[in-house]
């Protein structure tokens, strides 16, 4: 369980937890879940903290590598348990902001607003870690997704990461201000090495 700004019945943690052990995942287990709350817990001002918060905690629910609808089928899991739980959140805000997720590296400063920028950025912010954890996670995303693309991962990957060197990578002021160039410097050190 995770303090926040909405209370999960325990039920609810235990659903959530369940979904994230599944299928075998490397990097988008719960231990992501937990990261991306501590950077939210660094942001200054959130509009709708509950509804970043339940977003967060779904994001990442439905999770198997290769698959097209992974943010879809997520938005939908943590809109009908908002209902269901009767959280104190707008559903369809938490499904939004889950769906932004499938838009990481095509999206540019300014086409979202606040809460969302910031959301998407604690989602990223893995991108500017110190680099013994950034290749770290690298190593991770690679046992999610070469055994299912085989030979072709290393091509996706490096568009996926020329992509993010092409963009903004973080969409607000907060965090691109502290963690833009190390990313980008993470990014460039990574397709060195593809």
């Amino acid at each position: 369980m995770i303090d926040g700004p909405i209370d999960l019945a325990p039920k609810l943690w235990g659903e959530l937890l369940a979904a994230y052990a599944m299928p075998p995942r490397h990097y988008h287990t719960f231990g992501h879940v937990r990261e991306v709350i501590r950077t939210y817990e660094t942001v200054p001002v959130w509009d709708q903290p509950g509804e970043v918060f339940v977003a967060i905690l779904f994001h990442d629910a439905i999770y198997e590598a290769g698959r097209q609808d992974n943010e879809v089928r997520s938005a939908v899991m943590a809109m009908n348990a908002v209902q269901r739980w009767q959280l104190d959140v707008n559903a369809a805000r938490v499904g939004e902001l889950i769906g932004l997720t499938a838009r990481h590296g095509r999206l540019k400063a300014g086409e979202v607003d606040s809460d969302a920028a910031h959301f998407l950025d604690c989602d990223m912010a893995i991108l500017a870690a110190d680099r013994p954890l950034f290749e770290a996670y690298e190593a991770a995303i690679a046992s999610e997704y070469q055994p299912v693309y085989g030979d072709a991962y290393a091509a996706g990957r490096r568009a996926f990461l020329e992509r993010l060197l092409q963009s903004d990578i973080y969409l607000s002021d907060h965090f691109r201000d502290r963690y833009e160039e190390t990313a980008k410097a993470n990014i460039r050190t990574s397709l060195n090495a593809i």
